[in-house]
């Protein structure tokens, strides 16, 4: 074959593998999220996927102009896939015009401003130098608000712009100013959090009691923790009955738990929440639930999160029951496309987890806090933020900062990589 052949080749197929770079990107930037809040992945299945991911980023950069036309070719769809990956490159190449372009769709289209946000959160801080300031400095709401988030993804603290975001005019923004106020440790701002729990907007308010528990204040933000209970599928509503449950005491959450049984659409809840208090006692009722195929893995995982026990590892699964399917549907007259929250945890056997429970469960004593089979510490909560599934290790990360208040929240759904170097340096007890 000629050389001119040759180059005449490869002049056909770097488009297609570059057009492949966009697609790879999206599809496993959509992967990423589910990952990130699974019952099922660790920290190096994270990893795992973000360095493939990476890969398809690199590849983008170094096609140039390649990478920016396949990457404006596929925001035909504009999903949150293809709006992260041309975000990303946009920041690698420091292309201001292309993330004015995106800033400006994700500002008109909300369901893609999380893929905003953690391709802000990806990229290096090189790439983000003198742009994250400029966005801080925004007249623009939605563009202090994707900053925040990003300064976030890399426990930064956004500094003295949070005293005027948290009581901004726009909701959206005094929201993600209010998350922030906890999750950068902001005990100067935990009147500003009390204060906003009042505030018209539901959304502010849960942020708002979310950031003043994780401060340290233990008494006024209950009364909008226990209103989120009311808010079935509300989209930071398990956040704050993770919460709420962290600070209840046996006789509270176990009234709590009751007014939740009343509601056949929370009962899922008072599952998960049931794992959450941590009380031996609830475990019986836990095995219980085993037996329901729509709560079964479920009730597994709330049992796992008292006793710490891996169900695959010490085979106490069982095979999903026949004719069981959770979804999503394929039909299209079906609206339901919802990924199964519950995909990836184990079938627990509720037999053999009783035989279990009969001879080990002496050694927790009713009425104690266990999580992932020891009391809160935080030796205990690093280390499972080290080595726990994701949902585990959210949990790590807020009873961290319960125990000592003005710590920044550990960000468990930023790159891996740097997670990694985090912990690797993370300050002893």
């Amino acid at each position: 074959m000629s050389a001119a052949m040759v180059r005449r080749r490869a002049a056909i197929a770097v488009p297609l593998v570059v057009t492949r770079h966009a697609e790879e990107a999206a599809l496993l930037c959509n992967q990423r999220f589910f990952l990130a809040n699974a019952a099922h992945a660790k920290l190096h299945h994270l990893r795992r996927l973000d360095d493939r991911l990476a890969a398809h980023l690199d590849g983008l950069v170094v096609a140039a102009a390649e990478g920016s036309k396949a990457c404006d070719e596929a925001l035909a769809d504009a999903g949150h896939g293809e709006v992260f990956a041309a975000t990303v490159l946009a920041l690698e190449n420091r292309d201001l015009p292309r993330l004015e372009r995106l800033l400006g769709v994700a500002e008109q289209v909300p369901d893609v401003r999380d893929a905003i946000a953690l391709a802000s959160g990806w990229a290096c801080a090189e790439s983000l130098r003198g742009i994250a300031k400029d966005m801080l400095d925004s007249p623009h709401p939605f563009r202090r608000g994707i900053a925040i988030d990003a300064c976030n993804f890399h426990m930064v603290d956004p500094g003295e712009m949070l005293h005027a975001a948290v009581t901004d005019a726009d909701a959206t923004l005094r929201a993600r100013a209010l998350r922030a106020a906890g999750a950068c440790g902001r005990l100067d701002l935990v009147a500003a959090c009390i204060g906003a729990l009042g505030d018209e907007d539901a959304d502010c308010r849960i942020q708002a009691a979310c950031s003043a528990v994780l401060l340290g204040e233990r008494h006024r933000p209950v009364r909008a923790l226990h209103d989120a209970t009311l808010l079935a599928g509300s989209r930071h509503g398990a956040q704050a009955l993770s919460l709420l449950f962290k600070l209840a005491n046996p006789t509270q959450a176990a009234r709590l738990l009751t007014e939740m049984l009343d509601k056949p659409d929370h009962v899922r809840d008072a599952i998960r929440c049931a794992g959450t208090v941590g009380d031996p006692r609830l475990v019986p009722w836990l095995i219980a639930q085993m037996d329901a195929p729509r709560r079964s893995r479920l009730a597994g995982e709330a049992f796992s999160t008292i006793t710490g026990l891996d169900l695959a590892w010490l085979d106490l699964e069982r095979r999903p029951p026949q004719g069981f399917d959770p979804g999503p549907a394929d039909a299209p007259q079906d609206g339901d496309v919802a990924m199964d929250e519950d995909d990836g945890l184990p079938w627990p056997d509720p037999q053999k987890i009783h035989a279990w429970w009969e001879v080990n469960g002496h050694g927790f004593q009713a009425g104690e806090r266990y999580f992932m089979g020891a009391a809160p510490s935080w030796v205990h909560c690093v280390d499972v933020l080290k080595h726990g599934y994701q949902r585990q290790r959210i949990a790590a990360a807020q009873y961290l900062c319960l125990l000592r208040p003005g710590s920044k929240l550990f960000p468990t759904s930023a790159p891996a990589w740097r997670q990694q170097r985090w912990l690797a340096q993370w300050p002893p007890a």
